[in-house]
C-alpha cells in the first residue's frame, strides 16, 4: 500500500486511539483558576497570574503525559510507517487543541493579572514538552502500552521538586526579581532539552541481537 494511502488509513486509528478523556480532564481542571480569577470583584496581580497560569500549564501537561498512550501499540507497531511518524501524528492531533486550550487560558486571565506573555508561554511549552519527553523516554524503554499514569507522577514530582529549589537557582521566579532573566533562560533551555530528549528516543527501540553460537 503507498504510505500517502497508509497514513490516511493510519488516521482514523490514531485518532480514536488519543486519550481524549485525560485530555479533556486535565483541561478542564486548568482553566478553572483562570476562570476563578476571572470571577473575582477586584483582579489581583502579576505574580498572582504568574502563578495561575503555572498551574493551568501543569494541568494541561498532566494531560499531555498520557498522549503517547496506545493501547493499539502492538497492532500498529508493525505498519511500515515507523513509531515516528505514528508518534507525530498523534501529536500534530493534539497541538492545535492544546494551543486553543492555551489562548483561551491567557485570554480568561484579566489583563491587570496577565503577566508577560513570551515568558510564559515559553514556560507552558518547556512544562509540555517535560512531559512528552518523560512518556516517550518511558515508551522508548518499556514494552508498556500505556505510560501516561507513571509518566504523571513523575512530572508531578518533578513539579513538586521546582517548588522547594530557591528561586535564585531554580525555575519559579517572578517578574521584578533580579534573577527573573536568569529563570527564562533556564526554562528556554529545558524546552529545548525536553524537544531533543523527545526527538532522540521516538524511534523504535533497537533490537537485540540474538548470541551466535558456533
Amino acid at each position: 500500500m503507498p504510505a500517502p494511502a497508509l497514513l490516511r488509513s493510519l488516521l482514523p486509528l490514531v485518532w480514536r486511539t488519543l486519550p481524549w478523556r485525560a485530555l479533556a480532564v486535565a483541561g478542564g481542571l486548568g482553566l478553572l483558576p483562570a476562570v476563578a480569577v476571572r470571577l473575582r470583584e477586584r483582579a489581583p496581580g502579576e505574580e498572582m497570574g504568574l502563578v495561575l497560569l503555572r498551574l493551568v500549564a501543569l494541568s494541561g501537561a498532566l494531560g499531555l503525559a498520557f498522549l503517547m498512550d496506545d493501547p493499539a501499540r502492538r497492532t500498529t507497531g508493525t505498519t511500515p510507517l515507523g513509531r515516528p511518524l505514528r508518534a507525530g501524528l498523534r501529536l500534530a492531533l493534539a497541538a492545535p487543541l492544546a494551543a486553543l486550550w492555551w489562548t483561551t487560558a491567557l485570554l480568561l486571565i484579566p489583563a491587570p493579572t496577565r503577566p508577560p506573555l513570551g515568558p510564559v508561554t515559553v514556560e507552558a511549552a518547556a512544562t509540555a514538552a517535560s512531559a512528552l519527553a518523560l512518556a516517550t523516554v518511558a515508551v522508548r524503554f518499556t514494552s508498556a502500552a500505556e505510560v501516561g499514569r507513571r509518566t504523571a507522577v513523575r512530572l508531578g514530582t518533578a513539579a513538586a521538586l521546582v517548588v522547594l529549589v530557591p528561586a535564585r537557582w531554580g525555575l519559579s521566579a517572578m517578574p521584578g526579581e533580579p534573577w527573573w532573566e536568569a529563570t527564562q533562560m533556564r526554562w528556554a533551555l529545558l524546552l529545548a532539552v525536553t524537544v531533543a530528549t523527545t526527538a532522540v528516543c521516538t524511534p523504535e527501540p533497537l533490537r537485540r541481537r540474538s548470541p551466535r553460537f558456533g
